[in-house]
């Protein structure tokens, strides 16, 4: 099913988190935030959107990386109802992918439900300050194939947090499958 995040809620004070990662390591919010800037996104290994995107969201990162702006990504899927978003296939996606980030495993779902992820993929960028300054789509193109020239929304509203510290005023939601939540 769809879902729609809502808009950017700024200067909202990222949650701090420690979860395992695909490398075997642990990492919290402070081992992911760059000097000049932070990209939390949720994504999983099943969402159509985020195959289609997958590329993207690698080549934007490796880039952010470079301007200072550190990066992670979350699967916070029910693996019992979907196991392709299990703990090992995250292993996979990554490795066959080449993240240049640490993809981390809430299987609890609770930094999912601090961070109210609505969405696979949904983006929170952070300033230096670790506050909200941006909460919209990756680009233009959504999960078809990206033409040349496409507007890199997510880059360019990153690049100019680095600059200014403040996002975009005018943000467009990411679309994508909705987080599949356990059963209480």
């Amino acid at each position: 099913m769809a879902a729609t995040p809502p808009v950017c809620d700024f200067g909202w004070k990222a949650p701090d988190f420690r979860l395992p990662a695909t490398d075997g390591h642990s990492y919290a919010l402070s081992d992911i935030a760059g000097a000049k800037g932070t990209l939390i996104m949720f994504i999983c290994n099943h969402c159509p959107y985020v195959k289609s995107v997958l590329d993207r969201i690698v080549r934007d990162a490796a880039e952010l990386k470079r301007i200072g702006v550190g990066t992670a990504a979350i699967s916070a899927n029910d693996a019992g109802m979907y196991p392709e978003d299990g703990f090992d296939n995250m292993v996979r996606v990554e490795r066959e992918n080449g993240f240049g980030f640490p993809y981390l495993y809430d299987e609890s779902q609770d930094t999912a439900r601090a961070y109210g992820a609505a969405c696979t993929p949904d983006f929170f960028g952070f300033n230096a300050e670790l506050e909200l300054q941006y909460r919209g789509r990756l680009d233009t193109s959504g999960r078809n194939a990206a033409s040349p020239g496409t507007r890199r929304d997510l880059f360019e509203a990153m690049s100019l947090v680095v600059e200014t510290g403040a996002g975009p005023i005018d943000q467009i939601p990411s679309m994508g499958c909705s987080i599949k939540w356990k059963s209480a």
